[in-house]
């Protein structure tokens, strides 16, 4: 759980898995969380092996992150907690709403 502790964490492995690998794309797909928030998580998401960071040399620099096998080895937990989503749906939306 320390892995994924973090609001923005899961959505910027699932963005990434999906094709999502610029730092400035992530932030546009994510914009209700700040790009420091969002920074912050990209590093502590790296610093634990779950993604690596590439820097391409070029004018101007350009990062981009990609998910490491260990990352790859999430992606189960992601599918079987959007199929547990989808099932329960119907109880979980009007709980939302309130919160």
């Amino acid at each position: 759980m320390h892995v994924l502790n973090g609001k923005w964490k899961a959505n910027l492995i699932w963005n990434i898995h999906s094709g999502i690998k610029r730092p400035g794309e992530l932030h546009r797909r994510l914009s209700q969380a700040s790009r420091r928030l969002l920074d912050t998580q990209l590093k502590e998401l790296t610093e634990i092996g779950i993604l690596s960071k590439k820097i391409l040399e070029q004018k101007p620099l350009k990062v981009e992150y990609e998910l490491t096998e260990l990352g790859k080895s999430l992606l189960p937990v992601f599918e079987v907690t959007a199929r547990w989503g989808e099932a329960h749906r119907y109880l979980l939306e009007p709980a939302e709403a309130t919160v």
